[in-house]
């Protein structure tokens, strides 16, 4: 039975409808069952020296078990029904599936089932303003552990700007030090983006907030009225460093490579095939028949960095896009006689110079898209590693084609016009001489 509900295909079938609960409960039985095992035995023998000094039976204890099996199922049964309106919470107001992993929902339903029958539900009111007061208070008392170590460590301030569904600009604040990084604040900027004065008024409150002593540096993008901004920001504040976000920086390097003219025909062409395939329920299906299921597009933290990562999907999937180009099934659709239908057949089965293109573009920015993925993600502040990054990045480059400067040359200077200008700030090159390793 263990086995059947614990789902491990052991000598039974599996259980179709038991809950995920209740199995990671029998694993965790079958886990430890020889230990288990060891403590039935000495039960039952117990049991059944009982038995004989007290007039028991084997059967008592099996009687026994078997209530505590008909226990378990009225359980179970007690449960289907709660699980059941919880889920339709879920589905009728289109909430994400994984909100039964936040640790909020757990903790949700821990309170619910400690408090017992007769609870009453919040009202409107309570939810729209007493309780959201009180939660804003409790996050802002939350966030004085980490003003402490504000004043300990120093930080960073970083605006994000976006733009919502009502194309407002926003931008988010945030402050980032080793002990991780907090919201502050989003600010409505559509009056102000294009205007470097209002821009340092902002940013220049955000860093009075956090206080002067503890910022060390601000981060923006590299929008001109940003750049302004932040050098009356350094003017006016003599410690404060700014410095222009890497991962935009980057993308602008990717962006610019990407105007040259190998690269820019070489992504309009993916482009249209990427397209034709996607534009066509039929046509896509087919395409993953061909590739298990794999995908063309790949989406990353940028336009420009997705844009080479698609041709890189193309390239993992070069056979594969042949032969359904070149198959009889395409052949005999009607989605094979439109003319980008032809188009994209032609680049894909006739044009050697596309794949050609495509592997010395990945040769030229794959290096630059590692050190994104660096600056991008949360595993270790970056700022450190930007300078042996970027070198080693052009090395690779230049290794990746053959040392022959002429075919990198000019990928070499769009990397160090961008880096110069924008990236080579006193930080990096202090974060990078102060790194033992």
């Amino acid at each position: 039975m263990k086995n059947h509900l614990a789902g491990t295909h052991d000598n039974v079938g599996a259980c179709s409808q038991v809950s995920e609960d209740v199995m990671n409960m029998f694993l965790q039985l079958l886990s430890g069952k020889k230990q288990d095992n060891i403590i039935d035995v000495d039960c039952f023998e117990e049991k059944n020296i009982e038995g004989k000094s007290k007039g028991g039976t084997m059967d008592a204890y099996v009687t026994k078990g078997r209530a505590k099996q008909q226990g378990l199922n009225q359980m179970m049964k007690q449960r289907e029904p709660v699980i059941r309106d919880i889920c339709r919470v879920i589905y009728g107001h289109a909430l994400a599936f994984n909100l039964v992993k936040s640790p909020l929902f757990k903790k949700m339903l821990k309170s619910v089932g400690e408090y017992g029958v007769g609870l009453k539900p919040p009202s409107y009111h309570e939810v729209r303003v007493s309780f959201l007061k009180k939660e804003v208070d409790h996050v802002n008392a939350s966030l004085e552990v980490y003003r402490k170590e504000w004043k300990k460590t120093g930080c960073t301030t970083m605006s994000d700007g976006w733009t919502d569904g009502k194309s407002r600009s926003l931008t988010n604040f945030l402050v980032k030090n080793p002990s991780g990084t907090v919201f502050i604040k989003s600010i409505d900027t559509s009056g102000v983006i294009k205007n470097s004065m209002k821009l340092f008024e902002m940013l220049d409150d955000i860093v009075n907030e956090i206080g002067e002593e503890n910022a060390v540096q601000v981060v923006t993008d590299s929008a001109s009225a940003y750049v302004g901004a932040s050098r009356l920001l350094e003017e006016k504040r003599t410690k404060l460093f700014w410095s222009l976000c890497a991962a935009h920086c980057l993308d602008l390097m990717l962006s610019d490579i990407g105007e040259l003219m190998v690269f820019k025909d070489t992504i309009i062409k993916a482009k249209e095939i990427a397209v034709y395939v996607y534009r066509h329920a039929w046509v896509l299906d087919l395409f993953r028949k061909f590739t298990k299921n794999r995908e063309l597009t790949r989406p990353a933290v940028t336009r420009f960095a997705t844009a080479f990562l698609t041709l890189k999907s193309f390239q993992d999937r070069k056979l594969q896009l042949r032969a359904m180009f070149a198959s009889e099934e395409r052949a005999r659709s009607s989605y094979s006689t439109s003319v980008n239908a032809k188009k994209a057949q032609g680049t894909i089965l006739g044009d050697a110079r596309f794949w050609k293109a495509i592997k010395y573009c990945l040769k030229c920015v794959l290096p630059l898209v590692k050190i994104l993925r660096l600056v991008d993600g949360d595993a270790k502040l970056a700022m450190g590693f930007i300078y042996e990054a970027m070198d080693r990045a052009k090395e690779e480059i230049a290794s990746n084609l053959n040392h022959v400067r002429g075919r990198y040359k000019r990928i070499w200077e769009i990397i160090d016009t961008r880096w110069d200008l924008q990236l080579h700030r006193p930080l990096h090159a202090a974060a990078y001489y102060l790194n033992p390793m």
